[in-house]
């Protein structure tokens, strides 16, 4: 069982001491986003999790406990993106970030740190220029610490097209995506990162990009030291190329409060599932009611196929 830690909210940033909670009681209560009363119970013992993914803009609450995840397999997906307050009013300052970063390659090796610069849009102050100048410096200070980057192009739902109103973005078509995509994969080159992209419909292939997945079977195989079989997430979009997984993560409660988020519904929405928060509860925002169906989800483990010759031994040969 793959176990993403999430793609609904930052939980290394604001959560870290609920999931280790959590891994010390050994399983996690996840709501169903739609209807609250279905509730599932997913084991976090070593023995029931393959790999944990984490998706991260500031993993340094979690830095001096990852002594806690050595029974595990994980890795992390770390953003780092270069917009000011106006489109990111939660994060750190990038160079704080940067150290983090640092620090983590340094803790768990660069092949367990992949570096999103995501989403990519385009302002009148965030212009194409503005991402040459920016997404240069990053990988070069970035480089010697990780070997992927992960790019995609902003997404305007509803309501992130809302919340993004003040940054006045400009509308991005496939020539802005293409010209923005060779620019990045002719600066990754010369730092010897690969590029790939995030749930993406466009081929990049010509600018030396590559679809990505996320949660990737690639990876996983390399982190867990064998072949491994496991499907597309059916429950992601057509575009997204990641495994399957189990999130456990909430909606409305990741106080980065990033304004093109699609996991947030407004500031004031966020706080009020934030003050809900209790370290101590087996969900991330508030208590079980007590009139919620909950339903122990089975611990399926990934078969790890080390090595073809690997299945033959111990089998007995007649000839």
């Amino acid at each position: 069982m793959i176990v993403s830690v999430s793609r609904r909210t930052d939980i290394p940033a604001f959560y870290s001491d609920w999931f280790f909670n959590r891994l010390q009681e050994g399983f996690v209560h996840g709501i169903n986003p739609f209807n609250r009363k279905q509730v599932s119970e997913i084991s976090l013992r070593p023995e029931d999790v393959d790999c944990f993914v984490f998706w991260t803009k500031n993993p340094a609450p979690m830095l001096d406990r990852l002594d806690l995840l050595e029974e595990y397999n994980y890795y992390f997906q770390f953003t780092i993106t270069p917009y000011g307050r106006d489109a990111e009013p939660g994060l750190p300052d990038t160079q704080e970030l940067v150290e983090v970063f640092h620090r983590l390659s340094a803790a768990v090796g660069r092949d367990r740190v992949v570096w999103r610069y995501d989403p990519v849009f385009l302002s009148e102050k965030y212009t194409m220029d503005f991402h040459a100048a920016a997404f240069r410096q990053l990988a070069e200070i970035l480089h010697e610490d990780t070997d992927l980057c992960v790019i995609s192009f902003v997404d305007l739902y509803a309501k992130t097209a809302r919340n993004t109103r003040p940054l006045a973005l400009l509308p991005m078509e496939e020539p802005e995506m293409r010209q923005l995509a060779a620019m990045f994969g002719s600066i990754a080159a010369e730092y010897d990162l690969t590029v790939e992209s995030c749930s993406e419909k466009i081929d990049l292939s010509d600018c030396g990009i590559r679809h990505g997945q996320c949660i990737d079977k690639r990876r996983l195989e390399k982190i867990l030291g064998g072949r491994i079989d496991i499907g597309k997430d059916a429950n992601q979009r057509q575009e997204c190329g990641c495994v399957q997984s189990v999130d456990i993560g909430q909606y409305n409660t990741c106080r980065h409060l990033c304004a093109y988020c699609y996991a947030n519904f407004n500031a004031k929405m966020v706080e009020a599932c934030a003050a809900l928060h209790n370290p101590c509860s087996t969900i991330l925002s508030g208590e079980l009611r007590g009139d919620e169906k909950i339903t122990r989800r089975k611990a399926e483990h990934l078969k790890i196929v080390k090595n073809p010759a690997e299945e033959k031994e111990g089998q007995l040969s007649l000839f």
